[in-house]
């Protein structure tokens, strides 16, 4: 078998696991939303064609799967640097380090395609001012290359066993196909300051109001960088204290208390 079969295979497996995994989750989530309207984080609803979200989500899955094949390819022929063994400590511990080392990959990379000279190719993500399931993988190629570029280049400088990229990658698309769902379920007090992770909300916000909010899994750059939403931690509060959506005021509005 040639080495372009070789790949061919990994890719195709790659392609159709991601496109699987989008329309199970996005549907399951669908199904779930319609039975708690109450846990919508905006009032305003989704505008933005589902179907061109999915037609675009379906090329953007193909260079998904070329980056994480491309990086799974050239560790099995031994390209890259030696992985660590698999073992009941080394899977969680480099699925850890993986996630923690692709936030701050997304972030900084986030903040460039924010930037004048790299906007064009984010601008199309940010058509969907209220986010849905069918968001997360809608866009441009090169704005997809700026996220998942990681898993074709990390394997070569992080000895990463495969089986714990692979996991980190369905975490990934798992968390932003929820992330983008425009519907309340995690926010607790582990979701805000003084803890790093995050919920919904987040990235709804950086939808809803764009320069706010650009981290992955959680929010320590953008706290530390400036870039987190203002009010925030005050409405993952509010969320904990009512079964419905708090008031949600823009970055701009001044609130008391």
């Amino acid at each position: 078998m040639t080495l372009i079969a070789e790949f061919a295979l990994f890719w195709a497996a790659a392609y159709v696991a991601g496109v699987t995994i989008m329309f199970v989750v996005a549907l399951a989530v669908i199904a779930i939303n319609r039975r708690h309207p109450e846990r919508r984080i905006q009032k305003r609803q989704p505008t933005h064609s589902a179907r061109k979200d999915i037609i675009s989500s379906l090329g953007q899955i193909a260079v998904t799967a070329t980056c994480l094949s491309a990086g799974l390819f050239a560790q099995w022929k031994g390209w890259t640097i030696n992985p660590v063994a698999l073992s009941w400590w080394s899977f969680p511990l480099f699925f850890a380090i993986s996630v923690v080392l692709h936030d701050a990959w997304f972030y900084f990379g986030h903040r460039l395609l924010h930037s004048k000279a790299f906007y064009r190719f984010h601008k199309q993500h940010h058509m969907t001012v209220t986010p849905t399931v069918w968001s997360n993988d809608a866009g441009s190629s090169v704005d997809t290359l700026f996220a998942h570029s990681y898993y074709a280049l990390v394997l070569f400088v992080i000895p990463i066993p495969a089986l714990s990229l692979i996991a980190h990658r369905l975490f990934d698309q798992v968390s932003a196909i929820i992330g983008h769902s425009g519907h309340e379920y995690f926010a607790n007090a582990t979701s805000r300051a003084p803890w790093p992770l995050i919920c919904v909300t987040y990235h709804d916000q950086h939808h809803s109001e764009f320069v706010y909010n650009y981290a992955n899994y959680f929010s320590w750059w953008d706290r530390i960088c400036g870039t987190i939403h203002p009010h925030y931690d005050r409405i993952i509060k509010g969320w904990e204290e009512t079964d419905a959506r708090p008031p949600m005021p823009k970055a701009k509005e001044k609130i008391s208390g």
